[in-house]
């Protein structure tokens, strides 16, 4: 189905897939909520496209605590936000055979950033997602192809993507759940990125140092591929027009052959326990 939001709220919208993503929808006449925490990058960004389409929040997605007082003075001042894509992430080397060398604050950092923050962001916007009924909105997360496949170097991060991964599969059957009526104009979308060139790799020294800081495909070959996906009518994009899992064709059927035995047997799961009672 094709991209039917109107105003859509992007963290990490400073940098790489966040960035790329808020350019794309501002060019397809989208008004764009872009968050992060340098606010210089979203002065430039407001001063290349103009304040009618697109503003600049500056925040940090990882104070919890700030949140939901955030949010509620995000719908009351964008009664129109009818979808939010929560991007913001980093990624860290975690390397077990040296204990030592771990730092536990960075790790916490990362778990909060990556998971905990999406958590909390979409349990403060729900309520105003459930306000827009029956009109389409959407909540859609960034995890990765790391999320089906974990790579060892990036332990922790990896694990926190396996959890948006699992997060997005009961999330998106709990709204549209026979008990959830409030809720099923509410579609729950899963960007499953590859490698990409951004300002991940760069900013870890150990990369850096052995030469692998731009690893990847191009974030332009990346993000217009997601965008056609996400834009498509049936027939066109490279993807399924319908799939609410959308990854990039230098992974996709890797991801698909992995996935789908699960997918069925977590759809398989979901219906026993209904017939059992369960809400879920």
């Amino acid at each position: 189905m094709p991209f039917p939001y109107k105003t859509v709220l992007i963290t990490g919208a400073t940098s790489g897939i966040g960035l790329a993503l808020a350019e794309k929808m501002i060019a397809s006449g989208i008004f764009v909520i872009a968050v992060g925490r340098r606010k210089d990058r979203l002065d430039a960004l407001v001063a290349k496209h103009g304040p009618s389409k697109v503003v600049g929040e500056v925040f940090d997605v990882s104070d919890l605590d700030a949140l939901g007082p955030w949010a509620s003075k995000i719908t009351t001042t964008y009664p129109t936000l009818d979808a939010v894509l929560l991007n913001a992430g980093f990624q860290r080397t975690l390397d077990f055979t040296n204990p030592t060398a771990i730092s536990l604050p960075a790790v916490t950092a990362e778990v909060t950033t990556n998971y905990l923050s999406p958590v909390h962001t979409i349990t403060h916007f729900l309520p105003h997602l459930f306000s827009l009924s029956p009109s389409p909105a959407a909540i859609l997360l960034v995890s990765s192809g790391l999320a089906v496949i974990p790579f060892p170097r990036c332990a922790n991060y990896s694990a926190t993507k396996s959890a948006i991964h699992s997060l997005a599969w009961s999330l998106r059957s709990q709204l549209s759940g026979p008990d959830a009526a409030h809720a099923h104009h509410i579609r729950v979308i899963e960007l499953l990125p590859p490698a990409v060139q951004t300002e991940l790799h760069p900013l870890q020294p150990d990369l850096v140092a052995a030469g692998q800081d731009k690893i990847g495909i191009p974030l332009a070959m990346y993000v217009d591929e997601t965008w056609a996906d996400l834009i498509c009518d049936e027939g066109e994009g490279e993807g399924d027009c319908e799939s609410d899992e959308i990854a990039h064709t230098v992974h996709r059927e890797k991801l698909a052959v992995t996935e789908e035995r699960k997918r069925e047997g977590f759809r398989a799961f979901v219906a026993f326990m209904r017939r059992q009672g369960a809400k879920f």
